[in-house]
């Protein structure tokens, strides 16, 4: 099985593409997102729009259907939504957003999201707490994405499934889940991001939580590792063998693991066209 990651940082200028993919094959990783550099309105050290999105395309360039780039951007960076439809039509395949300083309901933030939708490139939000030394917590509490569903055709994942509130990440996908069900051509629809977030200690009490509470999951959650562009094999392993041990714990099926490395990603990223449906959430008995 060829496995992906879907959560890589590119904040080195002393790495290569042949070099990075040589130590995510050592993880057993075949190919990955990379995040450009944030914008200066985020956090850690941000970098102009031309500069951002000429690295991470010229990076990924001669890797296609291994190495997939994302921008990342910032809702009140000026020319956000026309840098959004200018950044699709030069091959980008998803966006990077950290709401750390906004809400994502802002209106500047939903137009940048109707922007996205409408250019039909998916989203990945960090969500739960953000180690970016201000009170930003605020902005990233999972119930906030709510108001996504009122933007047809986005596709988004809430990375680190918003450690520490992935009770009410899941909660959440539930919405969602139902909303899709219902009318899936105008829905909005949500992805889990495993990258950590959560410490080992509550990684079983998510994994069991997000594959037992009865929503149907199974095709929208993707592996990621949250590390840079010098990939950490022996992090990546870490998480594969503790996730891998849980999944078999609890039973969790094979086709469903291998779309959470493989099939998830290339589905949320537009690389197929596979149509999923969805089951009808019966909250109280009612169909």
């Amino acid at each position: 099985m060829k496995k992906f990651d879907l959560h890589i940082h590119d904040f080195l200028d002393d790495v290569t593409p042949e070099a990075f993919l040589s130590q995510l094959s050592d993880a057993g990783i075949y190919g990955a997102g990379v995040f450009s550099p944030p914008p200066p309105e985020a956090p850690f050290n941000g970098m102009p729009y031309e500069e951002r999105i000429s690295r991470v395309l010229a990076f990924c360039k001669n890797y296609p259907g291994r190495l997939y780039p994302v921008l990342w951007m910032h809702a009140y960076e000026d020319g956000a939504v026309e840098k959004a439809i200018d950044a699709a039509g030069r091959g980008i395949a998803a966006f990077k957003i950290i709401c750390n300083n906004y809400y994502v309901g802002d209106d500047k933030s939903l137009e940048l999201m109707h922007t996205i939708a409408k250019v039909k490139k998916p989203v990945i939000f960090h969500t739960g707490i953000l180690w970016d030394g201000t009170a930003s917590a605020i902005y990233n509490r999972p119930i906030n994405w709510e108001c996504l569903i009122n933007v047809p055709g986005l596709k988004f994942a809430t990375a680190h499934c918003s450690w520490p509130w992935y009770d009410e990440c899941i909660a959440l996908y539930g919405k969602f889940q139902h909303a899709y069900s219902l009318n899936p051509d105008m829905s909005c629809e949500m992805f889990f991001d495993l990258t950590p977030g959560t410490p080992v200690p509550y990684r079983r009490d998510l994994l069991t939580k997000l594959f037992t509470v009865g929503y149907d999951v199974k095709h929208n959650i993707i592996f990621g590792t949250d590390c840079q562009t010098d990939y950490n094999a022996e992090w990546s392993l870490k998480w594969q063998n503790i996730d891998n041990g849980l999944y078999h714990e609890i039973g969790v099926d094979d086709e469903t693991v291998q779309r959470i490395y493989r099939d998830n990603f290339l589905r949320f990223l537009g690389v197929t066209n596979e149509v999923v449906a969805k089951a009808k959430l019966s909250i109280d008995g009612r169909k």
